[in-house]
């Protein structure tokens, strides 16, 4: 998409991890990012999945909309056909290998084949040494994500060392932290009892990496020096370790307490805390210490927190710890060391400038890793996810001559169609009663109906809905103010007094094509009885597009009634203003009606080509192709095929359409206005042109996909990753009238080439002769 400013925008971001109640670090983690999201973002929609352990069923709260079996593997493509539906603009992964079934978490990887939307995992354990499973797991996990998030630089440098993976695929993004206020451990101590009490705190699910027996060995030579401390162990033991063994290593630590005289210094807490208590227990302690025993952890929640909170930190040298740890954010010990620990912690608790060094540069570096920001990184990462994904679409090449030939047909049309009228929205192919009627689309509908009849194509269909649409519009029009109501609610009550310039000229160019079209006597009645009111009313028109499709609405009478005076010298007043509108916008590089590009773009320079002709006004004819040949170029992609202004260019003046989201309104208006031009000079650039803006539906876009289905509807736009899934009144009626027109265009290009060739024939006889 070169030469494309391009930020998509993320309304819909898709979680899928362990949640609360689980109790796991990673669903902490899941909980704390979606509610940063929220927070950030309050538009975003926000959909959760949840993973559940082998045998159990949670209570969770209403963010889960979904769970997944951990050892069903039909249960995680179930849940990408579900997420699927939903269309997501993003899937965030939180990774480790244990909650996933399958071998060494297998069964996600075709939930992710699956999945359409770009997905960003966050790796929450990097393995230097993986088994021959885990490489497997983890080389499929790494192609299938768009992204992936390391909680540390050592975990960037693991990949892109160890794996090979390129820097520009791997984002780094902390582990997200509570924004609590810089306390005196004193403030939470009376809570829990420690009033007068210096305290040590480890926090995590218990198990016997946490390396607590040494930490319990160390504190036997504290307390001779310091006997008011008390060493905190805060967590239930991990439910793994309690599935396979009980709570054996809990009862060997407090053995150890109790062998070591510690009782009065040792206060195991078994509990699974939630954030706000776990933050009271990290404010009342003095100092927080994480003894693991081995280098290879990357990542470390509690220590994070600690880190935020303002700590004195005492910790092994795990990876996560040395790096958070640097500058003297902390202080690092070796391994297996009570020694060393009760050397460290004794220094700090006997150095008031030290601890309160420590506590000083700890608080300032979690400034980076709260919530809010953690939240706002992920929010960046999610939008590039988008872009990226699109880049890396391959672009289906469609020959736009050989593209498969329309077959119109009314079907969809009259799946979105009740007694009432035509409905707006649709949810997939459903029609959505919740957003009612418009006057625009029944409008449409009903000259689309015309259209059909005339062209013979499931007419009896067509006309059967026709008086419905027409009695929409009749209803619509509000015979004391002379204008147009636009939105109708399903109850069938008018949502507004008066609708837009846009609805009241698309009616007035629906009824102008009825009279023109129709065969149905009293449908022609209607439609030139209900213009001898509408045609003076629209003099008030002062949008741009209103005029537009008032002027097609206008001549199409004049076609009909060539006498009508009124239809003349209103399409003669909007043609002046539009030419003049022109005129007054032209700038180096920018042939335009306005200075902005929007909706409807085509519109503009074909009702001024249209006025041309009735007014055989050569000079509005010239200007009137230059300017739909300048949106020509601006719709074409480098790579050749036809590329919609998108709806992000709203509003950008002077500037370079931006490509999404692109809608089949645009390539409809396109077609005609392409058409119009073929028919008026005969050039083959503008069949050509019509012919890619055809193609558009047909996959010869930017991301190679289809918009029009194979009943007839159509997708309601394309967007920067993939297509919009729901099929609206306006996109299934856009593609009905491109695929009507195109077949004419092709009609006449073929009519076109058997009379040139019928000539070079003559003309290459004669020669002979």
């Amino acid at each position: 998409m070169s030469g494309y400013a391009l930020t998509p925008p993320v309304g819909h971001i898709a979680l899928i991890g362990n949640f609360p109640p689980r109790r796991c670090g990673i669903a902490t983690f899941t909980a704390d990012l979606r509610n940063a999201l929220a927070q950030v973002a309050p538009d975003t929609t926000l959909t959760t999945i949840a993973m559940n352990d082998p045998g159990m069923r949670h209570l969770y709260p209403a963010e889960v909309g979904y769970e997944i079996a951990q050892d069903d593997a039909g249960a995680y493509l179930a849940a990408a056909d579900h997420l699927n539906a939903l269309n997501p603009d993003v899937v965030c992964v939180q990774h480790e290998f244990g909650i996933f079934g399958g071998d060494a978490g297998s069964y996600l990887l075709p939930m992710l084949e699956r999945l359409r939307a770009p997905i960003v995992t966050t790796l929450h354990t990097i393995l230097t040494r993986p088994n021959p499973a885990q490489k497997r797991a983890m080389e499929a996990l790494v192609e299938r994500s768009s992204r992936l998030v390391a909680m540390t630089e050592m975990g960037r440098t693991i990949l892109t060392r160890d794996m090979g993976l390129a820097d520009s695929k791997i984002s780094v993004i902390p582990h997200g932290i509570p924004d609590v206020p810089f306390l005196d451990p004193a403030f939470h101590k009376h809570r829990f009892g420690l009033d007068g009490r210096r305290v040590i705190l480890t926090f995590g699910l218990l198990s016997p990496n946490k390396g607590i027996e040494v930490m319990i060995d160390g504190l036997s030579r504290l307390v001779k020096d310091h006997p008011d401390l008390v060493y905190v162990v805060l967590g239930a033991t991990h439910p793994h370790l309690v599935a396979r063994e009980g709570e054996r290593y809990r009862d060997q630590l407090e053995a150890r307490v109790r062998d070591l005289g510690l009782a009065n210094h040792v206060r195991f807490v078994n509990e699974y805390v939630d954030a706000p208590t776990l933050q009271a227990w990290l404010s009342a302690c003095d100092i927080y210490v994480t003894p693991y025993l081995s280098e290879a952890q990357i990542t470390s929640g509690t220590l994070a927190y600690a880190v935020g909170l303002g700590k004195a930190v005492i910790s092994t040298p795990y990876w996560h710890a040395q790096e958070l740890l640097a500058d003297r954010r902390g202080q690092l010990v070796p391994f297996a060391s009570p020694e060393a620990l009760a050397g460290a912690i004794g220094a700090v608790l006997s150095d008031r400038s030290l601890c309160d060094e420590l506590r000083r540069n700890a608080y300032q570096a979690g400034r980076e890793m709260i919530w809010p920001v953690v939240a706002e990184r992920y929010t960046t990462l999610f939008q590039r996810a988008r872009v990226e994904a699109c880049s890396k679409q391959d672009l289906v090449q469609l020959n736009p001559s050989k593209a498969t030939p329309p077959e119109p047909s009314f079907t969809a049309v009259a799946r979105m169609s009740d007694g009432c009228g035509m409905l707006q929205h649709s949810r997939s192919t459903v029609p959505d009663r919740r957003h009612g009627y418009c006057l625009d689309d029944n409008a449409r509908a009903l000259m689309l109906a015309a259209m059909f009849e005339a062209e013979g194509i499931d007419s009896k269909r067509a006309m059967m809905l026709a008086p419905t649409y027409a009695s929409f519009v009749d209803l619509a029009w509000d015979e004391q103010s002379k204008r147009f109501r636009n939105f109708m609610g399903f109850d069938r009550q008018w949502l507004e007094h008066e609708g837009s310039q846009d609805s009241f000229g698309r009616a007035l160019w629906a009824i102008g094509r009825t009279a023109e079209l129709t065969r149905h006597h009293g449908l022609k009645l209607w439609a030139t009885a209900l213009a001898d009111k509408v045609i003076p009313a629209s003099a008030y028109l002062t949008s741009p597009r209103a005029r537009a499709f008032a002027i097609l609405g206008l001549a199409a009478h004049l076609r009909v009634y060539p006498g009508l005076r009124a239809a003349r010298l209103q399409l003669e007043a909007f043609a002046e203003e539009m030419l003049g509108l022109l005129r007054a916008g032209r700038r180096s590089g920018w042939t335009w009606f306005e200075p902005v590009l929007a909706y409807d773009n085509a519109r503009l320079p074909e009702a001024l080509l249209l006025a041309s002709i009735v007014l055989d006004d050569g000079d509005m004819r010239r200007e009137a192709l230059e300017a739909l040949d300048w949106l020509r170029r601006q719709q074409t992609a480098p790579e050749g095929h036809f590329r919609p202004v998108g709806t992000q260019s709203f509003g950008a003046e002077y500037q370079a359409p931006r490509a999404f989201d692109q809608q089949p309104l645009e390539a409809w208006a396109t077609i005609d206005a392409c058409a119009l031009a073929f028919e008026q000079d005969g050039d083959r650039h503008w069949q050509e042109h019509a012919e890619a803006a055809f193609a558009w539906y047909l996959g010869s876009n930017d991301l190679g996909l289809r918009i029009a289905s194979l009943d007839g509807g159509c997708y309601d736009g394309l967007q920067a990753d993939r297509v919009n899934l729901n099929q609206g009144a306006e996109s299934i009626l856009a593609y009905q009238f491109a695929a009507l027109t195109i077949g004419r265009v092709r009609r006449a290009a073929e009519l076109s080439e058997k009379g040139e060739a019928s000539q070079a024939a003559v003309t290459g006889g004669a020669a002979c002769r």
